[in-house]
C-alpha cells in the first residue's frame, strides 16, 4: 500500500512539473493611436500569439508596449495579453 501511495505522489509532482513548465498559446492584444498630424486613423489594434510560459508570454506581451516618434507622429502602443 505504502508503495501504491509513493508512485501516485510521484505521478503527480510529473504531471504538475509538466503541466507548469511547458509553453501555452498565449494572445497578445495591442491598441495603436496615433497623433500629430491631421488626417491619421485615429487608432487602430492587432493580435499576435506567443508560445511561451505565462509569465515569459506576459514579459514578450509587455515588451511590445510604448511611444514612439518619427516625423512629428506619435504612436503610443499599449499591449496585453489575455
Amino acid at each position: 500500500m505504502k508503495f501504491i501511495t509513493t508512485i501516485l505522489l510521484a505521478i503527480a509532482v510529473a504531471g504538475t512539473v509538466i503541466m507548469t513548465s511547458c509553453g501555452k498559446k498565449y494572445t497578445c492584444h495591442c491598441n495603436i493611436k496615433y497623433s500629430g498630424t491631421p488626417g491619421l486613423p485615429d487608432s487602430s489594434s492587432t493580435e499576435f500569439s506567443i508560445i511561451n510560459n505565462k509569465s515569459g508570454a506576459q514579459s514578450n506581451c509587455n515588451a511590445q508596449s510604448g511611444t514612439y516618434v518619427n516625423n512629428n507622429i506619435t504612436t503610443v502602443e499599449t499591449c496585453y495579453l489575455y
